[in-house]
């Protein structure tokens, strides 16, 4: 199952990162957090294979 995130969620950037608090994750005892890019919709974790996704009808503002 893919983690479903709020465009509030992410970053002015529109990205999220890896262990996410969202997911379930303890951050103590998991892979060093990376930065996802979900501009396009969905991005899966190179270390655990989380998949992140935006949720059905969020869509990501630019903001400048």
């Amino acid at each position: 199952d893919a983690v479903e995130l709020l465009a509030r969620d992410l970053t002015p950037g529109g990205e999220t990162y890896c262990p996410n608090p969202k997911a379930g994750m303890k951050l103590w005892n998991t892979h060093p957090r990376v930065f996802l890019d979900l501009s396009h919709g969905e991005a899966k974790c190179p270390y655990c294979g989380t998949v992140y996704r935006l949720k059905a009808g969020e869509t990501l503002g630019h903001a400048h």
